[in-house]
């Protein structure tokens, strides 16, 4: 990034709507490890969100207000910038038709939870999340170009394919969230996104984060857990920012410092919202019996794969 002319910070305001009095933040020095001091933003409560104001980078034409829509159906005509529209808090129809993107993926949590490698701690995570500037948890946070400027950042440096499609990835998440109308998933897509940008503002986490799983961290937080958890109680609420934290890193790929596979995987399932949401709680355990489906039907096509090949 030191071949551009406006510092990362700053367009990381832009993007948000933030003025420089909204993210008092000085440039951290190359080489230093000391983190930036805390954005004096009250960022607990959506009462204290500040609607963002047009996106710098992206500013267009102000519109009227779109025409209302059924929950869970159309796409995002209200703009990136002025939230115009949108849905703070998902209907029951609204948390169904999020929670289908993230079950659409199907992603298997056994597969994932064998794959993690030890990561930050989930406190560690919790206090970045209590530092997000309250632009962030505005209703029209801009996250298309959020999303660019972030990743821009993360994989400038590298023009490798597979870096190109993690990137491209993650900016079809972002796309799918616009599309959704949904206030919440929104604002949890730019929880996510801030939590990967803080290191810029905040300095690098203790453990570094992988980037192989981007896409999957920021599905989950913005379908799976804003479709029972408003992402202002990711913020404002002790325990639901430990679950938001843990699920951020699960997903990412990593456990919690100093936690094995077992005490993790307790610890989430004690947070875990859906889990324990009534009216949801049956789409997920469909869901997890797909899986289950899906699993048997690969083993057995493997033992027949492994008997042919015997057999030859």
């Amino acid at each position: 990034m030191a071949d551009q002319p406006v510092p990362f910070w700053r367009r990381l305001a832009e993007a948000v709507g933030l003025t420089e009095p909204g993210l008092p933040v000085p440039i951290p020095q190359t080489g230093s490890s000391t983190p930036a001091p805390t954005p004096a933003v009250p960022a607990a409560t959506p009462a204290a969100v500040t609607p963002a104001a047009p996106s710098v980078a992206t500013a267009r034409p102000s519109r009227a207000p779109a025409p209302s829509r059924a929950p869970g159906t159309g796409t995002d005509t209200a703009g990136e910038t002025d939230g115009v529209g949108a849905r703070r808090f998902p209907t029951a129809a609204d948390a169904e038709a999020l929670l289908d993107l993230w079950f659409a993926r199907a992603e298997d949590d056994l597969v994932a939870w064998r794959h993690c490698v030890p990561g930050p701690s989930a406190a560690e995570i919790g206090t970045r999340l209590s530092l997000v500037p309250a632009a962030f948890l505005s209703d029209g946070v801009a996250i298309l170009p959020l999303a660019e400027y972030i990743l821009e950042a993360e994989y400038s440096g590298s023009r490798a394919d597979a870096a190109s499609r993690r990137a491209q990835d993650v900016l079809a998440v972002v796309e799918q969230v616009r599309a959704t109308g949904s206030s919440a998933a929104r604002r949890g897509a730019a929880l996510v996104l801030w939590l990967w940008a803080s290191d810029e503002l905040h300095g690098p986490s203790s453990v570094p984060l992988t980037v192989l799983h981007h896409d999957r961290a920021l599905a989950a937080l913005a379908f799976r857990l804003a479709s029972v958890v408003d992402p202002a109680e990711w913020v404002g609420d002790a325990d639901r920012r430990d679950e938001a934290a843990r699920q951020f890193l699960f997903w990412s790929g990593h456990l919690p410092a100093g936690e094995d596979e077992a005490t993790a995987r307790s610890i989430l399932s004690t947070r875990d919202s859906l889990q324990q949401n009534a009216a949801l709680a049956q789409s997920l355990v469909e869901h997890e019996h797909r899986l289950e489906v899906t699993r048997r039907l690969q083993a057995a096509r493997a033992r027949e794969a492994a008997a042919r090949y015997s057999n030859e």
